[in-house]
């Protein structure tokens, strides 16, 4: 669990700089990959749902 929070982090951070990226400077390719890693973040916080649930259920 403690390497998907990291991957977790490290997929917001991507996010997060892509989308200033893309915000700030108009930069066209920040925002595609602003919009994968905000896709890939989603099925990382669905499989952390899936666990966490797992884990409390112990």
């Amino acid at each position: 669990m403690k390497n998907l929070v990291e991957n977790i982090a490290a997929q917001y951070e991507s996010f997060a700089t892509n989308a200033a990226l893309q915000v700030e400077k108009n930069n066209k390719a920040a925002g595609t990959r602003a919009r994968k890693a905000a896709l890939e973040l989603t099925k990382l916080l669905k499989e952390f749902r899936k666990v966490s649930v797992e884990e409390a259920k112990k």
